[in-house]
C-alpha cells in the first residue's frame, strides 16, 4: 500500500501508510495479519477498568486515532486500537506485550530483551561525553537515587544492585560474619551488598541489569534495597533468582530505535487520578534515535492513580488500520 498525501483542510479518508523502502517483513498490514487475533479482547471484557476508562478506550477503538509521521506530516494513517489480551506479570511484560503487539515473527520476549540491550550498547558507543553523562545521570536517578532527596514524591525509594549468581555463597558467609558480631541481619546484608555488588548507576551496569529475565541462565541476580525517609525498610535478596528487570523508558527508546518506529504507551487513568473522562487516556510517545520509517506500535498500561502508581504493567494493543475513517472524525490526533 502506498503513501497518502493528506490535506488537513479536506475530509478525504486517511489510509494506512507504508514506506515503500521499508522491509516487508515488518510492514504494518502484515503485522496485523500475522497477529494472533484469537487473543484479542474487546474493551468490554478487559478486567480492572473503571467505566470512564472503558468508555474512552471504546471511543479509540470505534473512531480510531490519527497518526502523522513526525518527520513528514504528509504521511498519515488512522488506527483503531483493541486490547491484545493479558500477559504474565513476571517482570518481562514489556517485552512479552510488545512481541504480541508486533504480531510478526520477531522472536520471543527474551529475544526482544537481548535486542534492547544490544541496541543500547551500540548507541552508547556513538554518543558524545555530554550525552553519555546525561544517560548515566538518568540511570542513577532511577536505580541508585540520592536518598537525601526525593521524599516529597516517593514514600519508598529503591536501590538496585546486581550480584553474580556464583558469588551468592561468599556473600552469605560475609553477612553471617557480621551477624555473629552482633549486627542485625538486614543491616548486615545491606552493608555487604552495597560493598560487593554492582550498583546500577551508568550505561554498562544498566545493560547488565536489563539483561536479567529472571531465569537460571542469567549471569546476575537483582538485589533490591528499599528505604523510607527514616532509613532502611527491607532487603529483597531474591534468593530464587526469579526477579526480572522491568522494562523502562530507556528500554522503550532502544526498541523504538531497533524497529525505526515510535512506541506509544497508552495509559488510562481511573477516577482516583482526579482527571475527567475526556482526559483520562494519555498517549506517551517513545521516539527512535533514528529516522522513523514505519507506523508506530502501541502498548497499554492501566493507571490506578496519579503518575500511574500501581499500574506498572504493560499489555499489548492490537492495531487495526482503517481506510474508511476521515481525519475529522477520529477520537484523537497524535
Amino acid at each position: 500500500m502506498g503513501k497518502l498525501i493528506c490535506d488537513s483542510t479536506t475530509s478525504s479518508p486517511v489510509i494506512p501508510w507504508r514506506d515503500p523502502t521499508s522491509s516487508p517483513s515488518i510492514d504494518l498490514i502484515e503485522a496485523v495479519d500475522l497477529a494472533d487475533q484469537s487473543t484479542a479482547a474487546t474493551w468490554e471484557n478487559v478486567s480492572g477498568l473503571e467505566d470512564q476508562q472503558r468508555r474512552s478506550l471504546l471511543r479509540l477503538h470505534d473512531k480510531g486515532v490519527l497518526w502523522k509521521n513526525p518527520g513528514d506530516r504528509s504521511q498519515a494513517a488512522v488506527f483503531r486500537l483493541s486490547h491484545g489480551g493479558d500477559v504474565e506479570a513476571d517482570g518481562n511484560c514489556l517485552f512479552t506485550a510488545l512481541q504480541r503487539a508486533i504480531g510478526a515473527k520477531v522472536g520471543g520476549a527474551g529475544d526482544l530483551r537481548r535486542r534492547t540491550v544490544r541496541r543500547f550498547l551500540e548507541d552508547l558507543k556513538s554518543v558524545g561525553e555530554e550525552e553519555r553523562e546525561a544517560i548515566d545521570a538518568a540511570i542513577r536517578h532511577m536505580y541508585s537515587p540520592d536518598l537525601r532527596s526525593g521524599w516529597g514524591v516517593h514514600v519508598v525509594q529503591e536501590v538496585k544492585l546486581l550480584s553474580k549468581k556464583e558469588d551468592r555463597e561468599s556473600l552469605d558467609s560475609a553477612i553471617d560474619e557480621l551477624v555473629c558480631l552482633g549486627m542485625q541481619r538486614e543491616l548486615a546484608a545491606e552493608s555487604i551488598y552495597k560493598e560487593r555488588c554492582i550498583a546500577v548507576d551508568d550505561g554498562p551496569s544498566w545493560a547488565k541489569y536489563m539483561s536479567i529475565s529472571g531465569s537460571l541462565d542469567d549471569e546476575h541476580d537483582i538485589i533490591t534495597l528499599q528505604y523510607t525517609e527514616d532509613g532502611l525498610l527491607t532487603v529483597d535478596e531474591n534468593r530464587e533468582g526469579h526477579t526480572a528487570a522491568f522494562g523502562d523508558d530507556k528500554a522503550l527508546e532502544c526498541l523504538a530505535t531497533e524497529f525505526k518506529r515510535e512506541i506509544y504507551v497508552v495509559q488510562a487513568h481511573g477516577s482516583d487520578a482526579m482527571v475527567d473522562e475526556d482526559n483520562c487516556v494519555f498517549f506517551l510517545p517513545h521516539r527512535p534515535r533514528s529516522q522513523i520509517c514505519n507506523p508506530p506500535f502501541f502498548l497499554f498500561m492501566k493507571g490506578t492513580g496519579w503518575c500511574g502508581a500501581g499500574g506498572d504493567h504493560y499489555e499489548p494493543l492490537i492495531v487495526h488500520p482503517s481506510s474508511h475513517l476521515s481525519q475529522e472524525k477520529v477520537a484523537l490526533v497524535l
